[in-house]
């Protein structure tokens, strides 16, 4: 049997482990407008350049903003949506506050060059609605935008930011994609919600995990009501090839994507995955630092 102080001990490291939540708050926007350090510090980091010594400035005075924020939101538009971003623990929303001229701007460019009139789009690993609202602002109404994003806090953000715009093209769906439908592990960086994953992809989602609903893409389309897929953007973080391998295997050839934009980084076996695609037919057309685009041809 374990002594009292054991048991207190234990208890103290899976509270540690657990996910660090954040408080939505529902407010009207425009409710936490930047004001003082962090609107100084908006202005300059937006004008900061691609270069180097750029990227140093702007990563230096978004540390000291998001200090100055103390865990409190910021009402602002980004890549040409509003949006309540909370940059305290998820890259991404820092990215979409501070520096929207880097989030993945080579990506965007190929989305908006292929991307147009009534355009399916959908945006898997959505996070608070980056790639979702952008092509909502671009592409007009007779789009149809599905952001899918499993964890509950941040889809809640989400479902949040497509309110506050005028876009009747985007819906939002909380579900983890996977290789079967039903309840699925879910383990969670509580540092960087962007680093979530139905697979364990680093140290900090080791024994932090969410029960959430699981569904193949295949699944996920017919649901929907999907008779084609424009484009695809996978930000899984390494489960990649758990969603595509099955889906290619199961779905008819109306309903691949003719765009595939996926993180590569993390993706176990990603040099087998692209063989694969090469196979069905799909060619390289984009590679970044974290991402590779194939396209249907």
């Amino acid at each position: 049997m374990l002594a009292p102080r054991d048991i207190a001990a234990r208890a103290i490291r899976f509270a540690s482990l657990m996910p660090k939540t954040i408080t939505i708050d529902s407010s009207p926007y425009g409710a936490f407008a930047p004001t003082g350090l962090c609107a100084a510090a908006l202005r300059a980091t937006r004008l900061c350049s691609q270069g180097w010594f750029g990227k140093r400035i702007a990563f230096f005075l978004r540390s000291m903003a998001v200090k100055s924020l103390a865990g409190r939101p910021v009402d602002i538009e980004s890549l040409g949506a509003k949006m309540r971003l909370y940059p305290q623990n998820n890259v991404a929303e820092k990215r979409l506050l501070f520096t929207p001229q880097y989030f993945d701007p080579q990506e965007r460019a190929l989305l908006a060059d292929r991307l147009a009139g009534d355009f399916v789009f959908l945006d898997v690993g959505a996070s608070v609605g980056g790639y979702a609202l952008f092509l909502a602002a671009h592409g007009g109404q007779r789009a149809r935008i599905l952001a899918v994003e499993p964890q509950p806090e941040i889809f809640e953000r989400l479902v949040y930011n497509i309110e506050q715009n005028a876009f009747a093209n985007v819906k939002a769906v909380s579900c983890a994609l996977a290789d079967r439908d039903g309840e699925i592990a879910l383990f969670v960086n509580s540092s960087n919600r962007g680093e979530t994953s139905v697979r364990v992809v680093s140290a900090d989602a080791r024994g932090v995990q969410l029960r959430v609903p699981g569904k193949s893409l295949l699944s996920l389309l017919l649901e929907e009501g999907y008779e084609r897929l424009d484009a695809i953007k996978l930000d899984i973080e390494g489960a990649e090839d758990l969603v595509l391998d099955p889906f290619f295997r199961d779905a008819p050839r109306a309903l691949w994507p003719g765009l595939i934009i996926m993180e590569f980084a993390l993706l176990r076996g990603g040099v087998q995955l692209e063989q694969r695609l090469r196979a069905l037919g799909y060619r390289e057309v984009l590679r970044t630092v974290e991402n590779v685009a194939y396209e249907n041809v």
